[in-house]
């Protein structure tokens, strides 16, 4: 095999083996075992194929520099590949003056769960919205208190468990 075939295999089974890793990770983080144990199965192979030609042609630091070029745009792509599965749930904790009394119902009528609560601030009374989305739905939410309330202070955490509640109900109907 010559030096640049060489390199272009070590490249792209880097890129593979890597956003694996980075996919398998996140599935544990979202107690997905099942879906990580079966990624973990195809990511070791692939690293032991990647590692097997590396070993042989280290002798080359371009073969190296292929290697870690390839394990950086692996970590870039999983984790765009993460991204574009959106998977689990965010939450949302938004806080505006609470004049912005309508708000939760303005959330509510385009679909979103909202529970809300006045709570005093360092400037008085303040409308607190707590909100639960679909990770897919997260720019769609963010785009309509970007419209309704663009001087909100928001926050966003996962959950990792939830149960009961609005989304219950909606899994159940």
């Amino acid at each position: 095999m010559d030096l640049l075939k060489i390199m272009l295999t070590i490249f792209i089974i880097n890129i593979v083996y890597v956003s694996l890793f980075t996919l398998r990770i996140i599935m544990v983080m979202k107690s997905r075992i099942k879906t990580a144990a079966w990624i973990s199965m195809a990511e070791v192979f692939i690293y032991l194929m990647g590692l097997n030609l590396v070993l042989k042609n280290i002798d080359k630091p371009l073969n190296l520099a292929a290697y870690c070029i390839g394990w950086g745009v692996g970590v870039w792509l999983g984790s765009k590949i993460e991204s574009w599965l959106a998977l689990g749930y965010v939450t949302f904790e938004i806080i505006v003056d609470h004049t912005e009394a309508s708000l939760p119902g303005l959330l509510r009528s385009h679909g979103f769960g909202v529970t809300s609560w006045l709570a005093e601030g360092r400037d008085g009374t303040r409308l607190v919205m707590q909100v639960l989305v679909k990770r897919s739905n997260e720019k769609k939410l963010m785009k309509r208190i970007g419209e309704l309330a663009p001087k909100a202070f928001i926050i966003s955490y996962e959950p990792r468990f939830f149960r009961g509640g609005f989304w219950t109900k909606r899994m159940e109907g």
